[in-house]
């Protein structure tokens, strides 16, 4: 089981992640000992959207095609209405996620991020929460949505807004210190 200290963590996001789904647990991770590394669509740093305005833009390390999952242990999505909306349609970024998924990896969605395990399949037959606007997109997509601070199924970590911070990277944490977690391709 790898410890938290020796993690290695993405979070892959694009401009419009709502500010701090990507930037509280990008500290609580890194505060735990973990590495993280940011990935965007072009490699180029990104801007937030923090609750009525644009927000900070943050540093980015990598290009999302030219990530390589098996160097993680993890994989965090930010919400925010526009940033799950843009990468939902990036094929880059869903086989991306794919690849964490089929590898056993954590993946971890707050808020509007489920849209991405929507799109890429992960959502069916899963336990999961998300942002309340998106429940009935989760059970369109044959998840079961609970309305909790923050599910676990398998891996899958998913969680609601950012007043479920705390529970988000506490639950994500665990998730990496289990290990590899062995689940069907989506």
């Amino acid at each position: 089981m790898p410890k938290i200290t020796e993690a290695r963590i993405l979070i892959m996001a694009t401009n419009g992640f709502e500010q701090a789904e990507l930037t509280v647990p990008r500290e609580k991770l890194t505060d735990a000992g973990a590495q993280i590394d940011l990935a965007s669509l072009d490699g180029e740093d990104i801007r937030g959207w923090d609750e009525t305005d644009w927000g900070e833009t943050v540093s980015v390390q990598c290009k999302i095609s030219d990530v390589v999952a098996s160097n993680y242990d993890a994989i965090v999505l930010p919400g925010g209405q526009i940033n799950p909306d843009l990468l939902r349609v990036e094929k880059s970024a869903l086989d991306l996620l794919r690849s964490f998924y089929d590898q056993g990896k954590v993946v971890a969605a707050i808020c509007h991020a489920p849209w991405l395990l929507i799109e890429t399949g992960i959502a069916k037959g899963r336990k999961m929460t998300s942002y309340h606007s998106v429940r009935t997109d989760v059970e369109n997509a044959g998840g079961d949505w609970v309305n909790e601070s923050v599910v676990s199924d398998n891996g899958v970590v998913t969680s609601r807004n950012p007043n479920d911070l705390d529970d988000f990277v506490a639950k994500i944490i665990e998730e990496i210190q289990e290990g590899r977690h062995m689940r069907e391709a989506a």
